[in-house]
């Protein structure tokens, strides 16, 4: 990178960035966990201040719901993965830059690897049992975490791992018990909130690069966007809990977080398996609005804020198999059908897009069928 480069004049005239800092930039190697509410603005501001390596993995597709806070995003993005959505669209803000996409989930098997290529890691995932694999991995990879969350108006930022500070698991040794804390898709958020607070996570990226002294380290940020109070709170480190991450350093790889996070064991099958299969009685947990329709299987229309209301419709006897867009809603669906003692139940992999892909090859194979018949 030529470091005279007018795209980043008006941060290199800074005196505590000058020429030398906005070489740190693009010696850096930052990895994004999520490319949704808190990744988009955390992208954005990373690529355009010169982070001269980024890393995005994500497996989730983009919805026409995300679009009200995940701002990389438009509709010619919609059924495209996010990951390579938000790369085409980055490597447009700024081509100086290396930007790697990774259209994968982050699981146990993966991490390890991937976070030893990156100097930073910054969590902008939505759920528990990624955050404690996040943080676990980068215990054992010894990265620096910079953690991020919403709920509702509410927001958190803070830094662990860092200079033999605090872990998340210092904050939060336990999860909360499975279900006491509603999702965004169930509950709601502000749009502006995931900018905010993901914004806030990118300027604790910068301020370690640029070895600042002002990080979040050993610090619980709180920010309310009705309020806009803000309240730090101090972490210690808790040697204990570090320890125990690093003892378990070695069944990594193996080690079930969504069990760890109270998550059920949920049955999947295939989009293929699910075309054959006649007798089951069909949800689709979608907003009426999503597409594509799948009117071959003759689902339910049931979207998943009005499942609690709907159990009476279902027939328990019958075997359940339910689908959102790609996956993620109707997990907790499923979970919401087992504590109602719903036994014989499933999702489809990868939603509806994955139907979508499916059907030509089912409707092929359907004609051959019809063809020998005759």
């Amino acid at each position: 990178m030529n470091s005279f480069n007018p795209r980043y004049h008006r941060q290199v005239i800074l005196p505590e960035i000058g020429i030398s800092g906005q070489k740190k930039l693009d010696n850096a190697k930052v990895l994004v966990i999520g490319a949704g509410g808190l990744g988009c603005p955390i992208l954005q501001y990373l690529v355009a201040a010169g982070i001269g390596t980024i890393g995005i993995i994500d497996f989730d597709i983009v919805d026409v719901s995300n679009l009200h806070r995940q701002i990389l995003y438009g509709k010619s993005s919609l059924g495209e993965n996010k990951a390579l959505a938000a790369k085409k669209r980055l490597e447009d803000l700024n081509s100086d830059i290396t930007i790697h996409a990774y259209p994968e989930k982050l699981t146990t098997k993966n991490a390890l690897t991937l976070f030893s290529d990156y100097d930073i890691v910054v969590d902008g995932s939505d759920n528990f049992s990624t955050r404690y694999l996040v943080n676990d991995a980068c215990i054992i990879t010894n990265k620096p975490l910079v953690y991020g969350a919403i709920f509702k108006f509410e927001g958190q930022v803070a830094i662990f791992n860092y200079q033999n500070g605090p872990s998340y698991r210092c904050l939060f040794p336990e999860p909360p018990k499975e279900g006491s804390v509603p999702s965004c898709s169930e509950i709601g958020v502000l749009g502006v909130l995931p900018g905010i607070i993901g914004s806030m996570q990118a300027n604790e990226v910068l301020k370690i690069i640029l070895e600042l002294d002002t990080s979040l380290s050993r610090k619980l940020m709180t920010y309310n966007c009705l309020t806009t109070q803000s309240v730090s709170f101090n972490i210690n480190r808790v040697d204990t809990e570090i320890t125990k991450v690093l003892e378990a350093a070695p069944h990594f790889e193996n080690h079930d977080y969504d069990l760890f996070c109270g998550l059920q064991n949920i049955k999947e099958i295939s989009a293929e398996d699910a075309f054959s299969i006649k007798t089951a009685q069909f949800i689709d947990v979608r907003e009426s609005h999503e597409q594509p329709k799948i009117e071959k299987l003759n689902p339910l229309s049931i979207p998943l804020g009005q499942l609690q209301n709907e159990l009476n419709t279902l027939d328990p006897e019958k075997e359940i198999i339910v689908f959102c867009q790609s996956g993620i809603r109707s997990k907790k669906a499923i979970e919401i059908l087992l504590k109602h003692s719903f036994i014989n139940v499933s999702h489809i992999k990868g939603g509806a897009v994955a139907l979508n892909n499916a059907l030509p090859d089912f409707k092929a194979v359907d004609n051959h069928s019809s063809y020998l018949k005759n």
